[in-house]
């Protein structure tokens, strides 16, 4: 019964994350702000239209501003899954039963499916530090590049990016401490909850796939382009599956990790930007709407 009420717990707190970046829907983005041509070809039509950041209309996102925000995120994310509707039962129920099926097949998968030969396993857990390095690196580079360039749009989403790992990072620690689930490689690789062996580092839910997961959603973002995608979700990606393959987890949780953290990278990118482009930017925009129009 352990395994199956944390199991509700986690999609309890997924099911709330969606929620609050479908409400923000409401604060959508002043049109005037971009050219409309350019509103409907960038962005993603599967996904809710952008809010207004949340420290005020074309509040700059700074540095000094993150600790604000990240409580605030925080805030957000405890408090979010009270707000269920009956809607969001037709993402909740195929992720509920992909998650039924995942703790089912966890321990059949680690000790029969997964191989157990050490250099693999290794090669695995030194291939899943590179990729999350990769992906923690990225918005420290996009920082950097759009303070040398004077780009607001690069420099923003770096420091969005950055926060919404330390959120992902601040989550999964908490729900660590909750859970403390065997990791594979201790015991039978049964992966019982509530068992001290791990400490704090326990297997549930996946740090590494969080972190990369909100960092590659915050940039995707950021950058909706179909290229940057395949780039962004592949890393995140196979961080989980190394992770798994590095017998580091179990399939829940990277699956649940995974998915914790591309909505963070998304609602904390949607909840704080300010519009993404320079004024520079804006001005070419409306320049060429003019034109069009």
């Amino acid at each position: 019964m352990g395994c199956w009420r944390i199991a509700l717990l986690c999609l309890w707190a997924v099911s709330g994350l969606t929620l609050e970046l479908t409400a923000a829907t409401a604060l959508a983005q002043k049109p005037e702000q971009i050219a409309p041509a350019v509103l409907s070809s960038s962005g993603n039509s599967s996904l809710p239209n952008a809010p207004a950041s949340q420290d005020g209309d074309d509040a700059a996102v700074t540095v000094m501003g993150t600790p604000r925000r990240i409580v605030l995120d925080e805030w957000s994310i405890v408090r979010s899954p009270a707000h269920l509707r009956k809607q969001d039962l037709k993402w909740l129920l195929p992720l509920t039963a992909a998650t039924a099926v995942s703790f089912a097949t966890d321990e059949k998968t680690q000790s029969e499916v997964v191989s157990r030969n050490p250099s693999f396993n290794q090669a695995s857990v030194n291939a899943s530090d590179a990729l999350v390095g990769g992906l923690i690196a990225a918005p420290v580079m996009l920082f950097g590049a759009g303070s040398m360039r004077h780009s607001e749009h690069a420099r923003e989403a770096g420091i969005l990016g950055g926060e919404a790992m330390v959120d992902a990072y601040v989550a999964g620690a908490l729900i660590k401490i909750v859970t403390f689930r065997q990791r594979p490689d201790s015991g039978n690789s049964e992966g019982s909850f509530f068992r001290t062996t791990n400490g704090v580092d326990s297997s549930f839910v996946s740090q590494h796939s969080l972190v990369a997961w909100s960092s590659a959603s915050a940039i995707a973002a950021a950058y909706p382009n179909p290229w940057v995608d395949a780039g962004l979700y592949t890393a995140a990606t196979g961080v989980s599956l190394t992770r798994v393959m590095g017998r580091q987890h179990f399939p829940t949780d990277v699956l649940l990790g995974s998915s914790v953290g591309w909505l963070i990278g998304h609602y904390v990118y949607r909840a704080h930007h300010s519009g993404g482009l320079s004024r520079r930017d804006q001005r070419y925009l409306r320049a060429v709407s003019s034109l069009i129009h």
